[in-house]
C-alpha cells in the first residue's frame, strides 16, 4: 500500500509538472495555460454528458427491475474521470478523458475484478470469483435460517395507474 501511495502522491505530480514544462517549452506559457483551460472546460461537458447519459441508464435499469450494477460502475468511473479532469495537468486530463470514453469503461469493468483477484491472491488468502466480484472462499457458504416473514394471505394486486 505504501508504495502506491509514494506513486500517487510524488511521482504523478511530478510527471505532471514536467509534461506542462516540456509542453509550456514548446508552445508557450499561455498557450499552455489555455490548452489546460480548454481541455478541462471540454472535459467538463463530456463528464456532465456521460453522466446524464449513466444517470438515465441507471433510472431504466430500475425500471426494468434489474440490479443496475454496470450503471453503477459507469457512474463511480465518470465521476473518477470528472475528478482528474479538474486536476491540473495534461496527463491527469488524458486519463480522465479516456474514462469517460464509453469502450474503455467497458474494459475497465472487465478488468476491475480480474485485478482485485489478483490482489488478494498475493495477500495469501484464497479467492473465488462469484458473479465478478472476488470474494474469499470461506464466504461462498450459505446458510439457511428460519424465514423471516410470516405466512399471511396474500394482499390484491394493486391497480397500476399509467396502464
Amino acid at each position: 500500500m505504501v508504495p502506491i501511495l509514494a506513486i500517487a502522491f510524488i511521482l504523478i505530480p511530478l510527471a505532471e509538472l514536467a509534461v506542462l514544462i516540456a509542453v509550456g517549452d514548446v508552445i508557450g506559457l499561455v498557450p499552455t495555460l489555455v490548452l489546460l483551460l480548454a481541455v478541462s472546460v471540454a472535459g467538463a461537458w463530456l463528464a456532465k454528458r456521460e453522466g446524464l447519459a449513466a444517470w438515465r441508464r441507471f433510472q431504466f435499469a430500475l425500471a426494468d427491475g434489474r440490479m443496475p450494477t454496470v450503471e453503477v460502475a459507469d457512474g463511480a468511473m465518470i465521476l473518477l474521470a470528472g475528478a482528474l479532469l479538474l486536476t491540473p495537468g495534461f496527463l491527469s486530463d488524458v486519463a480522465g478523458i479516456l474514462l469517460l470514453l464509453p469502450p474503455t469503461r467497458a474494459m475497465a469493468r472487465r478488468l476491475a475484478p480480474r485485478l482485485a483477484a489478483r490482489r488478494l491472491r498475493r495477500s495469501g488468502r484464497r479467492v473465488v470469483i462469484v458473479d465478478g466480484t472476488a470474494r474469499p472462499a470461506e464466504s461462498t457458504q450459505a446458510t439457511w435460517g428460519k424465514a423471516e416473514v410470516a405466512d399471511r394471505p396474500a394482499a390484491p394486486p394493486e391497480r397500476d395507474p399509467f396502464a
